[in-house]
């Protein structure tokens, strides 16, 4: 499970329409363009479907493709194959206080499973912090597919439970970068805790 609350800064880029959900209800539906920062090679540009209960035909005019757009909700990512898509469910579009910079910035949660490799580290000035990667897996067809989450802990040590293959509940600031040309997703921890994955799959 991810899951980031955020505001999103980009510029429309597939024209909005209205649509109708599974139980007939109707929601706005647009696409967005945001630039992410690369930490090394080019800058990308990832596409977010963005989809908004209610709306309607009068509103659609006020959203043009290439007019920059301020959107607050909940973004998800989904994974098929190498395909890697970002789904944002909207409680708010606004055109009048987007800025001219493109950003996602918000709080992640995560559940999933801890990778292999968990570094406990020291800053400049002594204190301790903990690097480690871990992935929430979805079904698709009759395979998994993996999403990975980069995780930064601060003035926090390694705990004893903190071993590969352990679940873990993460929250905290949600960072996103490019390398080498793919998404990097990472999460500065403000809370982590172990998740029983034996309780949840009973």
């Amino acid at each position: 499970m991810i899951k980031c609350n955020v505001t999103v800064c980009g510029t429309i880029s597939r024209a909005a329409q209205m649509r109708t959900g599974k139980e007939g209800k109707p929601f706005m539906s647009l696409g967005i363009n945001v630039v992410i920062p690369a930490k090394s090679g080019i800058n990308k540009t990832v596409e977010i479907s963005v989809a908004k209960d209610g709306g309607s035909q009068e509103e659609l005019s006020g959203y043009p493709v290439g007019s920059r757009v301020e959107v607050v909700g909940t973004l998800t990512f989904h994974k098929k194959g190498e395909a890697f898509y970002l789904n944002l469910s909207a409680t708010g579009i606004n055109t009048f206080s987007a800025g001219s910079e493109d950003s996602i910035k918000g709080d992640i949660e995560f559940r999933g499973t801890l990778g292999n490799k968990i570094e406990e580290k020291k800053d400049k000035k002594g204190n301790p912090f903990c690097v480690f990667s871990a992935f929430s897996s979805e079904k698709n067809g009759e395979n998994y597919d993996y999403t990975w989450i980069r995780f930064l802990q601060f003035s926090e040590s390694r705990k004893d439970w903190m071993q590969p293959k352990s679940g873990i509940n993460a929250k905290g600031e949600l960072q996103m970068s490019v390398y080498n040309d793919k998404l990097d997703i990472a999460c500065r921890v403000s809370e982590l805790s172990q998740w029983d994955k034996s309780a949840t799959n009973a």
